[in-house]
């Protein structure tokens, strides 16, 4: 897609979150990439291939004729994934025609080895095939892709910018998906009058003279990138202030989200905003602007209903071991375990249960 003029990234009318969240996920690649929900038509798939013009230089190693490495800078690309795509076509797998002109066994790599180092778009990810969704988000978390065929064996760098769409009308995304998407954007169709009077413009002038209304923000377009640029070299000295830490801890511990990576895309988030700004330590405000982002959708009503009923048996086990009846046994093995003590492990009592065998022995 490399040789198709895209819509300019800034010529996006509205829709702040969604360049905001894209920015930064070019600026950390650690944020755990952007899911991007919202209805047909909202701009979603023009966003993600606007990012072409803005995309930063990376350094690649690759290799030559005579198979020595050589190292080169080049910007990022965008491999976007067909909705068809299958198993061997992601993760790789026999080069077929190799075998069947050559007759023999040559491994061949997909796209999650293609997509190192740069953009791996999935549209419609709600609707692709589970396992293939699997490996993608391994590949993403692991940054390799372990292949094996037989005998043959191959590993595959495979360290990219995450970026995936869907309609919700389509169909809901699996929890566990979900939650390996760092920042979560819900892409709202405009209802202002002039918005989309001005997107209606715009769209014709790109389509009549693509060339002279992307020229129209080509300055514009050129500081973002050198932006973006900056702010990935400043990066890895971006710190957190430990107050902007105890805030976003104790607003994920009210909210009472379960899941691990919130805070991880939290941070990162809050990191990469400080670093867009060319400053060296994210503050508390950084946390309060990238919040929504990184921790809408995280909130299970499942895990809050089976954590609930789960304390309520482990109220009841406990009043029923706490018992009177119960304190003699727990004196006859005391002797026994406290011989034994010295080599033993001494396991932790529950409180309430604790607490009532120091009153047993009053």
């Amino acid at each position: 897609m490399d040789d198709v003029l895209p819509y300019p990234f800034l010529a996006i009318v509205g829709q702040a979150e969604l360049k905001t969240a894209l920015v930064l996920a070019l600026i950390n690649p650690q944020v755990g990439g952007v899911l991007l929900i919202g209805p047909y038509g909202v701009g979603k798939t023009t966003a993600v291939r606007g990012l072409l013009d803005v995309m930063p230089l990376v350094d690649i190693e690759e290799t030559d004729e005579a198979g020595a490495p050589v190292k080169r800078r080049r910007p990022m690309r965008i491999i976007e994934l067909p909705l068809n795509a299958r198993m061997e076509d992601v993760v790789g797998g026999i080069n077929e025609r190799v075998a069947l002109e050559q007759q023999r066994v040559m491994l061949e790599e997909g796209v999650l080895a293609r997509a190192h180092r740069n953009v791996l778009y999935i549209d419609e990810v709600n609707l692709l095939d589970a396992r293939v969704v699997d490996a993608i988000l391994d590949a993403a978390a692991q940054g390799r892709t372990f292949v094996r065929r037989g005998p043959m064996t191959r590993l595959y760098p495979s360290q990219f910018v995450l970026i995936g769409s869907m309609n919700p009308q389509e169909g809901a995304l699996r929890p566990q998906i979900l939650d390996r998407f760092g920042l979560r954007v819900w892409v709202a169709p405009l209802m202002d009058r002039n918005q989309r009077l001005e997107i209606y413009r715009r769209a014709r002038r790109f389509r009549e003279h693509p060339e002279a209304f992307r020229a129209e923000y080509a300055d514009e377009t050129g500081k973002l990138k050198q932006e973006i640029a900056a702010a990935r070299e400043i990066l890895p000295q971006v710190t957190i202030d430990p107050a902007a830490e105890r805030f976003a801890i104790d607003c994920i511990q009210r909210l009472a989200i379960p899941s691990h990576r919130a805070e991880i895309a939290l941070f990162e988030a809050a990191r990469a905003r400080a670093a867009a700004d060319f400053r060296l330590t994210a503050t508390i405000d950084d946390i309060r602007h990238v919040a929504i982002l990184a921790l809408r959708q995280r909130r299970s009503v499942q895990i809050d209903e089976y954590a609930a009923a789960l304390a309520l048996e482990d109220a009841a086990i406990e009043r029923v071991i706490a018992r009177d009846g119960a304190a003699p046994s727990r004196r006859r093995s005391r002797k026994k375990t406290s011989s034994a003590h010295e080599g033993g492990v001494t396991l932790p009592m529950p409180a309430e249960a604790a607490g009532q065998d120091r009153s047993s022995d009053t």
